[in-house]
């Protein structure tokens, strides 16, 4: 579990170096799977250091299908 746990810690920071690189798309699933069993202070926090990091994923809304 040592290993998975420094993987993950890898992962992650390697998500956020290219976070504004990746689609809207798959910034949704990570930030969701990432936030699952997290409050709502939480993906707050999360969403502000995402969004100081990397402005651009400042995205317009999704079209309304």
């Amino acid at each position: 579990m040592q290993n998975e746990e420094r993987f993950a810690v890898l992962i992650g920071h390697a998500a956020l170096a290219v976070w504004g690189d990746m689609t809207r798309d798959t910034q949704e699933a990570l930030f969701e799977t990432a936030m699952k069993h997290h409050d709502d202070a939480d993906r707050e926090a999360f969403a502000r250091l995402l969004h100081a990091r990397h402005p651009r994923t400042l995205h317009p809304p999704k079209p309304v299908a």
